[in-house]
């Protein structure tokens, strides 16, 4: 009875993630996390490791390769300077100068304390240090 359960759960999202949108960090998250559950813990851990995938999946997803390519080809500008590091998930302060990404407005980029960082210019989240 529980592979049947487990092979109707991966079966099931598997269809789900593959009808989602690819860049949906929530919905492959929750896939990944759920057939990883269900693999550890059968169904019980399915479901858990669907919810946490979720939540893991949507926190930041990276920016496409095009983005990252594009900033680190652009010609180094004056660095900012922040007191607070400046890492994934962080908010860097609003008077930071950003400098969108003609290809893709969901990004822009900056340099604070000499990296090139890849920015949510809406929220003014970091999505990606470069090195």
């Amino acid at each position: 009875m529980k592979k049947v359960i487990l092979a109707s759960a991966v079966v099931a999202l598997g269809a789900f993630a593959t009808a989602a949108h690819a860049d949906d960090g929530a919905v492959n998250g929750a896939a990944g996390g759920a057939v990883t559950g269900a693999i550890v813990g059968g169904p019980v851990g399915a479901a858990v490791g669907g919810v946490a995938g979720a939540v893991i999946g949507s926190a930041i997803d990276p920016p496409p390769e095009r983005v990252v390519t594009y900033v680190e080809k652009q010609p180094a500008q004056r660095s900012i300077v922040v007191e607070q590091p400046v890492v994934v998930g962080h908010v860097i302060p609003q008077d930071v100068v950003l400098t969108p990404v003609p290809e893709d407005p969901r990004y822009a980029y900056t340099i604070v304390n000499e990296q090139r960082v890849i920015v949510d210019p809406q929220t003014y989240t970091v999505v990606q240090v470069l090195q």
